[in-house]
This record gives structure tokens, C-alpha cells and sequence, in this order.
């Protein structure tokens, strides 16, 4: 009725729905209840904490930050809420670029994560990968490390050349961070910059064992996949391409200061890398 208000006399409205022009206007002066006042206020932290997660957050990722911030509810409710809102999480994007290339006649490692329980300390299974970043200026090229047992990026680095020297680059990066003991398991897939020699003889350097992916199956590196789809869904297919400066710049407050330190791990108890890190330490 308050919304046709302006359109039909109140008293045709009230007759059409059985209801008193009394107890309308009654009602329009009826300050709103505890319960609407709570949804309402409810509503605009979902809508903020979306926003901060760069809109990456379902329900419930949306919920554990909800109580995080000493606020209890259901998921029923938070459901709701996010329906009125328009609040979803935004859906991983297919997007397959082949960076591997393993048709080579360098030495390949045999598949060592494979048999490995899962990790249960720092600086025990590293893995890490390539990707593709398109730019108006061409691609960009993409080398992150990542500690399985925190999924934190302990390494990465860029460039437009697709050669050894960018791996190295990440791995080095990680070393200089981590300086892990010996013995730590290196997993990759089967691509020339890993199996080169300048990179195995960096391994053999820190007394890592190295380990790589079967030839073609992307899920031996599953951890590294999910990072990649992360970044892509969450970043890279919802604003305009930009120059190899801007996406740098984009890329390290993503990894840095989202991902390491913001974004909830479903793997990790809804926690970030870092704040897991912290906390078993």
C-alpha cells in the first residue's frame, strides 16, 4: 500500500486489501522493531564485509566474519539477508592458458607429494607454479611459491619472459623469507624452468628434494590451481585490462595484503595464511 500510495486514493487501497485507513496510518508511524532495526544493521555489515572481500565471499565465509565480529546468527537468516541485498559470491571463471611446457629432454623428478602425508609444520612442502596475465600491453608472466601446510605465498615474482630466471626469482624470494631447514619437498609441475639446471642446482643448493606433477594432470598441483582461480575470479575478471605497472601493482596488494592476511581458508578453519601461521606458532 505504501508503495501504490501515490498512484490510488488510500481508501480504494484499504477496501481492496481489508484493510482500516486507521490502521494504516497507524502502521506508517510505527517506528521499526528490534528485530527489523537488528536485520537492517545486520544487512550493512554483510554488504561492507562483501565488499572488503572483494566481493569473493558466500555465505559461509560471510558468517565466520559475522561472528568474528561478535555478531551470532543464523544461516538461514544470513541467506535471507543476502537475497535482499543481492549479495553472492562471485563464481571461478574458466580460464585455461597451457604454461607448461614439457616436451624436453631435462630430467624429470618423480611425483615424492604423492606418497607425502599432508604437511604438519612450516617449511615442509612447498609447491608452485606459472600462470598467464593479460595486460593492454601483452601478457604477464606469473611465479608464485606457496607453503602447503599454511597455503601462504612465500615467494612470487614477474615478468615478460617466460624463462628460468622468473621461478628463480620466486623461489629465491621464498628462501630469503622462510630460510627453511633442509630436506624441505619442492613440488612443481613438469616444465623446462623447473627441470633446468640453473633451478635444480638452486634446490640441491638448500638440500630441497624435489618432486613434480604427472605429465598432464593439473590436480597433482591442486593447491596452486585454487590460488590461480582465486586471483583470476576475485581480481582479474572483474575490471579492465591495465598496464603491466598498474596489474604489478594490482598483483602484490592482492597477494600481500588480501590474500596472505585477509582472505578465510575453508582448508584452514576460516582463517588466514598468516593468522594460522601465527597461531600454531
Amino acid at each position: 500500500m505504501k508503495t501504490l500510495a501515490d498512484q490510488y486514493p488510500v481508501s480504494v487501497l484499504c477496501a481492496s486489501l481489508g484493510v482500516s485507513p486507521s490502521g494504516y496510518y497507524a502502521w506508517r508511524k510505527r517506528l521499526p522493531s528490534r528485530r527489523e532495526q537488528s536485520n537492517e544493521a545486520l544487512a550493512q555489515m554483510l554488504v561492507q564485509i562483501h565488499l572488503q572481500s572483494r566481493r569473493s565471499y558466500g555465505r559461509p565465509r560471510l558468517m565466520v566474519a559475522l561472528r568474528e565480529q561478535g555478531h551470532r546468527c543464523s544461516q538461514a537468516r544470513v541467506a535471507r539477508l543476502m537475497r535482499q541485498q543481492g549479495l553472492r559470491a562471485r563464481n571461478h571463471r574458466r580460464f585455461r592458458v597451457v604454461t607448461t611446457d614439457s616436451r624436453h629432454e631435462l630430467p624429470i623428478a618423480p611425483n615424492r607429494l604423492a606418497l607425502r602425508a599432508a604437511p604438519r609444520r612450516a617449511n615442509e612442502v612447498w609447491v608452485t607454479d606459472i600462470t598467464y596475465i593479460p595486460t593492454r600491453e601483452g601478457w604477464l608472466y606469473l611465479a608464485a611459491v606457496m607453503d602447503l601446510w599454511s597455503r601462504r605465498i612465500v615467494g612470487w615474482a614477474m615478468s615478460e619472459s617466460l624463462q628460468t630466471p622468473l621461478v628463480t626469482a620466486a623461489l629465491e624470494q621464498a628462501l630469503c623469507l622462510r630460510r627453511p631447514p633442509p630436506g624441505l619437498l619442492h613440488h612443481s609441475d613438469r616444465g623446462c624452468q623447473y627441470a633446468s639446471l640453473d633451478y635444480r642446482r638452486l634446490l640441491e643448493g638448500h638440500q630441497i628434494e624435489a618432486s613434480m606433477s604427472r605429465a598432464g594432470n593439473c590436480y597433482d598441483n591442486a593447491a596452486m590451481e585454487s590460488f590461480w582461480g582465486g586471483l583470476k575470479s576475485e581480481w582479474l575478471h572483474k575490471q579492465p585490462l591495465a598496464t603491466r605497472a598498474q596489474t604489478r601493482t594490482a598483483i602484490f596488494e592482492w597477494i600481500e595484503v588480501f590474500y596472505n592476511r585477509q582472505r578465510l581458508h575453508s582448508s584452514l578453519g576460516y582463517q588466514s595464511p598468516v593468522d594460522f601461521e601465527t597461531q600454531l606458532n
